[in-house]
């Protein structure tokens, strides 16, 4: 299979996208940046989740630093083409609808939405239910929304993006009275997140709105005909990895994996535990940027010609088409 062929079938299929906390950054350091700054993995996490509230506090108004900047405009591309992709697609076959599904709690997604709405026609589900209190419902995510001609004379659907974050996110509040989670318009003081301790699958499957979206996500994964793309993730998250390796043994799922660096592969091969079955599945493709030490390939592997490191930006470069005349040459 081509490149251009890969790229095909995230406009063909059903089109789940996997995004980690790699395409947040340089405005929000790695986990790992953490660590190494201070002692303890708490105060890690908290010193993480300030630094995240830091952030989206500054999305919610027009004064953006360098980096947030520059990590916005990459998500606001990222954005557009998933909305041209999904005009191009074949309603009648499969549905105009994206799933983005980000373990981030940044509102980097969120602020790309508000930006690009302003020019691009598409309908935004982040789950929430109501209009002055919106509160989360996992059961909202499964929705089509066409538009009818003013004389009912024809039906055209209309390209959705729905926002599913099983870590949570800074603008999630829990309900005093009982387990409902309500979406703020702003960073709260006690946001209902997932800390990256390294038992993240212990927290979100003993919370019922957490464990009722990853729910949502194997369910996407298992229906016929549908494609997931993995940027930023290595599969760290023991659950998730767990879910994706069951998803995969469907094989007409399709997943590609967008590795920043060559190395990555074998790490989300560790991680989704293919090293101890000693074989890699058929349906799981990678994509690497191109190293002279490429040459020996073990996996289902696709160089990037001009790249030294995969990002989110050449993931809309991949989906735009750009590496397509490569097939050819």
């Amino acid at each position: 299979m081509k490149v251009k062929e890969l790229r095909k079938l995230t406009i063909s299929k059903r089109l789940n996208i996997l995004v980690g906390s790699g395409c947040s950054s340089p405005a929000i350091p790695l986990m790992g940046e953490f660590n190494k700054k201070y002692k303890s993995t708490e105060e890690a996490n908290n010193n993480l989740i300030e630094k995240v509230k830091q952030v989206s506090k500054e999305l919610t108004t027009n004064n953006h630093s360098a980096d947030v900047t520059q990590t916005l405009n990459v998500y606001m591309a990222f954005i557009r083409q998933i909305v041209e992709n999904l005009n191009m697609s074949n309603s009648r076959e499969t549905p105009r609808r994206a799933n983005i599904f980000t373990t981030n709690y940044d509102f980097f997604i969120e602020k790309a939405f508000d930006q690009v709405s302003r020019n691009y026609k598409f309908v935004i589900n982040d789950g929430a239910t109501g209009y002055f209190d919106r509160v989360l419902e996992s059961s909202n995510f499964d929705q089509v929304v066409s538009y009818k001609g003013m004389n009912d004379n024809y039906i055209s659907e209309i390209p959705s993006i729905s926002l599913i974050k099983p870590h949570g996110s800074v603008n999630w509040e829990k309900h005093k009275g009982d387990e409902s989670i309500y979406i703020r318009s702003k960073v709260v003081n006690d946001p209902v997140v997932v800390k990256p301790t390294g038992l993240e699958s212990n927290d979100t499957f003993s919370q019922n709105h957490f464990f009722s979206m990853l729910r949502f996500f194997t369910n996407e994964l298992d229906k016929p005909q549908s494609v997931l793309v993995v940027i930023g993730f290595s599969f760290q998250d023991k659950h998730i990895a767990k879910m994706v390796k069951r998803a995969i043994a469907n094989p007409e799922l399709i997943v590609i994996c967008f590795c920043y660096a060559k190395k990555d592969a074998d790490t989300i091969i560790e991680n989704l535990d293919y090293k101890s079955d000693g074989k890699t599945p058929n349906n799981i493709y990678f994509i690497v940027p191109k190293d002279k030490s490429n040459d020996n390939m073990k996996y289902h592997e696709y160089e990037l010609p001009g790249t030294k490191k995969i990002t989110l930006s050449t993931l809309v470069n991949f989906m735009s088409g750009e590496f397509d005349e490569n097939d050819d040459e």
